[in-house]
């Protein structure tokens, strides 16, 4: 087994392979060697997480039998106390048993006993206090995902919550409605803790958005979709997304959820550390996404397939009532691999209810577009390790000075123009805390109405160039942007942004040794950039369908 200095060194010299540092075992599943490097050298990994000695190795995925499971709905968390301004949470981070495929009970790591965690709703305006216990063996740290929140509550990735302690974080909830999620970010850890179940969902709610006719209640469901790979004997590997056959609907594995003949509001979250998930209707029939990251979108769109990479979220709203009662139909992930089931969820229709919901055809006043005083260039690179401008994360480092009240414009690229064969995780899952932005265009093209809402987290292809654009408030302090491919993060590809007090004069600008170091290392001159975008414009007409099951499989070289 590597430990974190061998990984170091064999990042330096090994290639592509070794980006994702997995360990094959005789039996055919690979291993994560994080699973025991990425711990605290302070605190020891357990050893039911551990890989398996040789001897027992030879192991197999539990059998995958879909719709076994009802679909549970995480159970809506209740504060312990309220004042006329806030209310407060407790929650324990401890390792639980749960049965995730039938029959079989495997240990998770969750926040209050819940896989996934319990959901906290909140409402704009209303302070959300939670204080966490850290009951686990390895360090933590809470990241509320879109939220804008002071930096010392942001969970930044060496804010650990070490084992024994209690950590509290406020959220100020000065933001529109939205359908946020935490989970955890301790540096080098957090691709593990959350795919062992530390993440949860997060909704806030707002005067405007609780006003709309649009479906609620029971009516109104969070989607947590995540892949897994769950051994015969019930435990949960730590491994790549090749080895992870088993697809989890709010910690079920492909389960099946009774509705009734009419209208829902599903809030479709990928939490997911490493995948991406393109997911429709198996019969073909449209539904209407009416939010994104950030909260609502201006009007409706009508969707047959949504794809979400890691951390990206939702909102669809699916009418039922044009199926039968009795009937059912599936929802499916045209992005499965060739190996693997298509099967996602299934939807049985039961019964009949009054529906009163309605769809409007304006959802919400979207803030204009900033105009920037500042432009920015990100070169994400991913062999043969994970960089951002060529640079792996430094805590001490800060690679992005700005102030509150600054609008900018970000260019972020990915520099991979060909991914090498085989290769899953070649898109990237780019993130910026504290702030939602704006999606302005890719390669130059504007995005359409789906991506045009509030966003926190985009995808950015092989050889593609997104620019977003946002404006930094209201809160001074540290934060960090990063790949949201947890491993990608976990090893480094994420920076620094120190965001000063408006009037600053240090601002605008990055630091001086990353502009530098991102000037030799992407070699960005105008005619070479110029060609890669020659490139990137030929790999993405020759890919521009990627999603879709087929030449998904032949663009990451599968067949």
């Amino acid at each position: 087994m590597l430990n974190r200095r061998d990984l170091l060194k064999a990042a330096a010299i090994g290639g592509p392979a070794v980006l994702f540092p997995w360990d094959r075992a005789p039996g055919g599943a690979r291993v994560s060697s994080l699973a025991l490097s990425a711990a605290p050298a302070t605190q020891a990994a357990p050893a039911a997480h551990a890989a398996p000695p040789r001897s027992e190795a030879k192991r197999s995925a539990a059998r995958i039998t879909p719709f076994e499971h009802a679909m549970p709905v995480p159970p809506v968390l209740n504060p312990v106390s309220r004042t006329d301004s806030s209310d407060l949470y407790r929650l324990r981070m401890a390792d639980t048993q749960a049965e995730i495929v039938k029959g079989l009970l495997t240990t998770v790591r969750t926040f209050g006993g819940c896989f996934p965690g319990p959901t906290i709703r909140a409402v704009r305006g209303r302070e959300v206090v939670v204080q966490q216990t850290n009951d686990l063996r390895v360090h933590t740290s809470v990241h509320l995902h879109g939220g804008q929140v002071h930096s010392r509550y942001d969970g930044l990735p060496m804010d650990l919550v070490k084992p024994g302690e209690t950590r509290e974080y406020r959220y100020p909830n000065e933001q529109v409605a939205a359908s946020l999620w935490y989970h955890d970010h301790a540096h080098e850890l957090e691709a593990e803790n959350v795919y062992r179940g530390l993440a949860g969902a997060y909704l806030l709610s707002d005067p405007h958005e609780s006003g709309l006719p649009l479906p609620n209640g029971e009516f109104d469901i969070p989607l947590l979709i995540r892949d897994a790979r769950i051994e015969t004997d019930g435990r949960l590997v730590y491994t790549d997304p090749y080895a992870c056959p088993h697809m989890l609907v709010n910690g079920k594995e492909r389960p099946y959820f009774q509705v009734a003949a009419r209208k829902y509001r599903l809030r479709v979250f990928n939490v997911s550390p490493n995948r991406h998930v393109s997911l429709r209707l198996a019969d073909g029939q449209p539904f209407t996404q009416i939010a994104s990251d950030g909260g609502l979108l201006a009007a409706p769109v009508t969707l047959h397939e949504l794809t979400l990479t890691g951390a990206e979220r939702a909102e669809i709203v699916v009418d039922f009532a044009r199926y039968p009662v009795g009937g059912s139909v599936v929802l499916e992930n045209t992005a499965a691999l060739e190996s693997e089931r298509t099967e996602v969820l299934r939807f049985d229709i039961t019964r009949t209810a009054e529906d009163r919901s309605r769809i409007p055809d304006v959802l919400a006043t979207l803030p204009p577009i900033p105009k920037a005083t500042v432009h920015r260039e990100f070169a994400l690179t991913t062999f043969p390790d994970a960089r951002i401008n060529g640079r792996k994360y430094d805590p001490k480092r800060t690679d992005v000075r700005t102030t509150v009240g600054s609008s900018e414009i970000w260019t972020i690229r990915n520099h991979l123009t060909r991914p090498p064969a085989g290769v899953f995780h070649a898109p990237h899952s780019f993130h910026t805390h504290l702030v939602q932005f704006r999606v302005l265009d890719r390669d130059g093209v504007p995005v359409g109405p789906a991506e045009a809402g509030l966003k926190d987290t985009i995808t950015v292809h092989p050889g593609e160039s997104v620019r977003i654009a946002m404006t930094w408030g209201e809160y001074p302090g540290e934060y960090v942007y990063h790949c949201h491919h947890m491993v990608h993060s976990s090893h480094g590809q994420m920076g620094r942004i120190d965001v000063l007090p408006a009037g600053s004069k240090d601002s605008g600008r990055e630091s001086e040794d990353a502009f530098a170091d991102s000037s030799r290392s992407t070699g960005a001159s105008a005619s070479g950039a110029s060609a890669a975008g020659a490139g990137r414009r030929r790999w993405r007409r020759r890919n521009r369908h990627h999603h879709h099951a087929g030449r998904h499989r032949r663009h990451w070289g599968l067949r």
